[in-house]
């Protein structure tokens, strides 16, 4: 996963009106209707969902405090390198409790590969004494509950909730943020806004898969510094297309996974 983009809840806030033009028939955002862009977001979700069939949470994981910590791992690193280093560590430490106890330098020596690793051994002590202390060992259910462990923003708590309980919810990472201004589906770069533009134009069941689906779509297609056009399927509907290779055959090169 990327770094938790979480800053506090202020509406509105990065308001921004992007200048697009009509690309094959897609209407430029502030011509396009409320309607007409909720039901242009559940074409894109239908495509792709046809696309990534398998979409899925790529952190390894085995309980609900195995993907807190995890998640809470992958800022700033990626989802593979993060798989690589868990096993040993929930080898050691298998619970909320024996984490929290553990020796700082142990537990850092085992994040180290992953950067940033003194912070993040705060962070997983942090909220696995807080997880004793206050939640008798177990993970919260509830959003309210996770946000106020150390480390855990909303981006956090929705992949936990999604999927460890069943509980929808938008996950806004670097790839969600970056689509959802391609895609022209929210006129915000803030991450709480976005997470509740995307959350009125998809329905309630589909939040979490929806999430799986465009941060699968930002890894192999639609990439940062030069997306894939050409090879996308939703480029259709996607005012920005053009921001990348459009000739079908470099695009095809171009993809990954």
């Amino acid at each position: 996963m990327t770094r938790d983009l979480d800053p506090p809840a202020v509406p509105g806030a990065g308001a921004r009106n992007p200048a697009r033009g009509t690309v094959r028939g897609v209407v430029v955002p502030d011509q396009e209707t409320p309607l007409a862009r909720t039901r242009r977001a559940r074409r894109i979700h239908r495509a792709l969902a046809a696309r990534y069939p398998d979409a899925h949470c790529e952190l390894d994981f085995t309980s609900p405090f195995e993907l807190l910590v995890a998640t809470v791992l992958s800022a700033q690193t990626t989802d593979v390198r993060v798989n690589q280093t868990t096993p040993e560590l929930f080898g050691r430490f298998d619970d909320p409790a024996s984490l929290a106890a553990a020796d700082p330098e142990e537990v850092e020596q085992i994040l180290r590969p992953l950067g940033f690793f003194r912070a993040k051994t705060r962070s997983v002590q942090g909220l696995s004494a807080v997880l004793v202390e206050r939640f008798g060992g177990q993970v919260p259910g509830r959003l309210v509950d996770l946000v106020t462990l150390p480390g855990v923003g909303r981006k956090t708590a929705n992949v936990v909730l999604g999927n460890a309980f069943g509980v929808p919810g938008i996950t806004v990472d670097t790839h969600v943020q970056r689509l959802s201004d391609r895609l022209a589906l929210t006129t915000s770069d803030d991450p709480v806004t976005i997470e509740h533009d995307l959350g009125g134009l998809i329905e309630r069941s589909g939040w979490t898969m929806f999430s799986h689906r465009v941060i699968f779509h930002g890894r192999r297609t639609c990439f940062a510094r030069r997306p894939a056009c050409g090879a996308c399927p939703i480029s259709a509907m996607c005012p920005s297309y053009g921001a990348g290779e459009t000739d079908p055959v470099k695009a095809v090169a171009l993809l990954k996974g």
